[in-house]
């Protein structure tokens, strides 16, 4: 794998990510009492910006796949348990329990045996 097919891999994963939490954003954000389904969920900034990043994740997975083996490839997608918590810890303000820094640790330690 190139250094660059391994960035593209990493920066895919970050954005999906980075989506997960902007989707939290657009969940807070969700009143649908107020401004009725339409208002509240359709024209969401957060949301319309969580898809977007979505999509442009989506393309950058295909341009991937086009020169990495999905067997290869794939269990990066289990770093998304590592970089979630973390982004939902600094930018939500979740807590960032030692269970889920353990598993962290365990599912790093799988991507690294599994793409070796």
């Amino acid at each position: 794998m190139t250094p660059f097919s391994l960035a593209a891999i990493i920066g895919t994963v970050f954005m999906l990510a980075v989506g997960q939490v902007l989707f939290k954003f657009a969940a807070n954000g969700i009143d649908i009492a107020q401004k009725g389904f339409v208002g509240a969920v359709l024209l969401n900034k957060w949301l319309i910006v969580a898809l977007v990043v979505y999509f442009v994740a989506t393309v950058l997975w295909l341009l991937v796949l086009r020169k990495v083996p999905l067997n290869l490839a794939y269990p990066f997608v289990a770093l998304a348990f590592i970089f979630v918590p973390v982004l939902g810890h600094y930018l939500l303000g979740e807590p960032l329990r030692l269970q889920s820094l353990l598993g962290a640790a365990l599912i790093g330690l799988g991507v690294w045996v599994s793409v070796r």
